[in-house]
């Protein structure tokens, strides 16, 4: 099914003007946009994907990466076809860059999918696998419906939405999941076709619209790992969005375009834990990796534990009810209930 786009200017000779994400691509009739996915027909610019779904699943939210939104609950998850981005890394290329004219998907309708979500017994509902700024259409719609029937919701995604698409969807949408692929801009140029700037002006709307944050950066040895650099990542993530703030450092491992870069050292992700710790980050996770407690969530007032993590799951959780800790009463950063 295809549907009109909510958010385009229409420009003389049937030329259109994409305002969903931030490469606000100008599109001739006949094209499409960087994404792919929004074709210009005759001066009408349509959304090619609306109810079309790649992928599917009931996670648990630990796997997005969440940690401090609804611990242990399940989430609904749906992907859809093509991404704004086009990382060299990219897990899902199978996918996010593939052509929605040869793609194997089914449709999947708003209403049905905030039903099957509620008849799974999710908590939330997260738009996720490829990146949800170029689905926008369908997650509106289905981010209305999810919140009339009770159920959260989730943005799993590299950032890069323009401002009036962000607060259009945010009355609808609770959680903001993002990548910063890195920090520099050089990398995103290279190795994502994007820029640095307007993930961190999303990043920063979504505080300002008061969703709750949590960041992932996928540390990829001699590309996006120098100290200097993950120092600075810190510092900005501390003093624009705070120092509660959740930062998950994932490791990498060779995949799609970049597999002539090895995995990344444990000993990389551990320098990075380190440096967030010192930059005054309360909570920092690893990812990706085994036999780390640095999945774990622990007090930043009197280093209790207060979420056993494994595989995936939450084993225990031990924050109160009002969100604090059980031991000294240290109020965290998490949304809960």
């Amino acid at each position: 099914m295809i549907k009109e786009v909510m958010l385009y200017d229409k420009l003389g000779e049937k030329k259109v003007h994409c305002k969903i994400c931030s490469h606000r691509c100008r599109i001739s009739p006949g094209k499409r946009g960087f994404c792919r996915v929004r074709e210009n027909r005759d001066g009408t610019l349509y959304a090619l994907n609306y109810n079309v779904v790649s992928s599917e699943a009931l996670d648990p939210v630990e796997k997005k990466p969440l940690f401090h939104f609804y611990p242990g609950s399940p989430v609904y998850s749906l992907g859809s076809i093509g991404c704004n981005f086009k990382c060299k890394h990219c897990q899902n290329w199978t996918i996010s860059q593939v052509e929605i004219d040869t793609s194997n998907a089914v449709e999947i309708s708003p209403e049905m999918a905030v039903s099957r979500a509620l008849e799974l017994g999710a908590r939330s509902i997260a738009w996720t696998y490829n990146e949800p700024t170029i689905w926008y259409e369908y997650t509106y719609d289905c981010a209305k419906l999810a919140k009339e029937a009770g159920l959260a919701t989730i943005y799993v995604t590299n950032g890069y939405i323009t401002p009036e698409a962000f607060r259009t969807i945010s009355p609808y949408l609770d959680a903001f999941r993002v990548d910063f692929k890195a920090f520099n801009d050089d990398f995103y140029k290279r190795i994502a076709s994007a820029k640095l700037q307007p993930v961190l002006d999303a990043t920063l709307l979504a505080k300002e619209l008061g969703m709750h944050i949590e960041i992932v950066n996928l540390v990829i040895p001699t590309m996006n790992d120098d100290p200097g650099e993950l120092r600075e990542m810190c510092e900005w993530i501390v003093q624009n969005i705070g120092a509660d703030t959740p930062i998950h450092f994932t490791r990498f491992h060779p995949y799609y375009q970049l597999t002539d870069v090895p995995s990344t050292p444990l000993k990389t992700l551990e320098m990075a834990y380190d440096i967030a710790r010192e930059e005054g980050m309360r909570y920092v996770y690893l990812g990706n990796v085994m036999g780390t407690d640095k999945e774990s969530t622990f007090c930043p007032g009197c280093g209790e534990l207060l979420i056993k993590r494994g595989a995936f799951d939450t084993l225990e959780c031990r924050i109160t009810e009002d969100q604090k800790c059980p031991g000294c009463g240290e109020p965290i950063n998490v949304v809960n209930g």
